[in-house]
């Protein structure tokens, strides 16, 4: 193996992950970092759903489809959750756990995999866009909740999801969608992102040879990644969460999650990612009453991009929590399950009229 194409596989290891994701997945661990970590890992994110199917999406790409009851009772409305880019359904843990608990109202949660993410299939490169996401996003809407109020929840790149649904399907947010909650996002101008700029700026250096070595030599490429597994775990905790110290078992999920997705899957991202500009599509949200999370420690999109969505909407409840960086879901799911709980019961009056219609 040449001294050049060992370089590529370093570099393309680590430029494929840090974009308006939840933490860089370019140094994942390897077998052995999987076998020390195997003792620590507890069943945070390993929940069984009540039910899981499969939803094929337009263009065929099938989409693992999780559904949690409430604990007591039939459903009121329907929360959909969105995870973020190299993540997946696991990063709703600690809604998972509280959020079906809910006397009023009764919510019934449904939790999928984003396309190349997770248990669902593998996108081809065209097909891996923000805009194609918003339509996956449909097709579970129309599979899992064909009528009834729905309640929309999106983390990060799952957010820029919910914006893009909006987008296409405006006419969705008069009708059925009551709420959406949009957590530490944005939406637009990601390249300007001081983390992001490397692997999003036109004519990047570091996104062309990440792009070149994983699709002539992922193997190479995944080899660079175990190359930095021991550092994996410290990044990890730098770049997605915030001013507190996040418990063991949260950063080994960050790390399974992660290492589930290949560097090829991150670099189809990135060219959507770079073009996301969802401002306008914002005007469809504003039929719903919208919640605006973000954590002013978050290195991944910063606070004040959660202001400047925010002030799109100006009806918008925005809440600031305090230390938190861009896991506040997972990090702070005591606060955050709060401002959901409240979301949910004022979209309730509107839900009850939906179910006696």
């Amino acid at each position: 193996m040449s001294q050049r194409w060992r370089t590529v596989g370093l570099v393309a290891g680590v430029a494929g992950a840090v974009v308006a994701g939840a933490a860089i997945g370019a140094v994942t661990s390897g077998r052995a970092h999987r076998r020390r970590l195997a003792a620590a890992e507890l069943a945070i994110g390993d929940l069984a759903p009540d039910r899981e199917r499969t939803v094929l999406a337009d263009d065929g790409v099938p989409l693992s489809v999780a559904e949690i009851d409430p604990v007591a009772g039939e459903p009121e409305l329907t929360a959909i959750f969105v995870h973020g880019f190299v993540l997946d359904r696991r990063m709703w843990h600690f809604q998972r756990v509280q959020l079906p608990e809910l006397g009023e109202p009764r919510v019934r949660m449904v939790l999928y995999d984003q396309r190349s993410h997770g248990r669902s299939g593998r996108a081809s490169r065209r097909g891996s866009t923000i805009g194609q996401l918003g339509r996956d996003l449909d097709a579970v809407i129309r599979a899992v909740a064909p009528e009834g109020p729905l309640v929309l929840v999106g983390h990060s790149m799952g957010a820029m999801t919910i914006m893009a649904l909006a987008e296409h399907q405006p006419e969705l947010f008069m009708r059925r969608v009551t709420g959406v909650a949009l957590m530490c996002t944005s939406a637009g101008d990601l390249a300007s992102l001081r983390i992001a700029k490397p692997f999003l700026a036109r004519r990047s250096p570091v996104a062309a040879v990440g792009v070149l070595a994983a699709t002539r030599r992922p193997g190479l490429v995944e080899w660079g990644r175990r190359m930095g597994a021991d550092a994996s775990l410290p990044l990890i905790r730098t770049i997605a969460f915030g001013e507190r110290r996040p418990a063991p078992e949260l950063l080994h999920l960050m790390d399974r999650m992660i290492a589930g997705t290949s560097v090829e899957v991150m670099t189809d991202f990135l060219r959507t990612l770079r073009e996301h500009d969802r401002y306008r599509a914002l005007a469809g949200l504003r039929y719903c009453d919208v919640l605006v999370v973000g954590g002013d420690a978050d290195r991944v999109t910063p606070y004040p991009h959660t202001e400047a969505l925010a002030a799109e909407l100006p009806d918008a409840e925005l809440v600031r929590v305090p230390g938190a960086g861009h896991m506040a879901p997972l990090e702070c799911a005591g606060l955050v399950n709060e401002h959901l709980a409240e979301l949910f019961a004022r979209c309730r009056p509107k839900a009850s009229s939906w179910w006696r219609g």
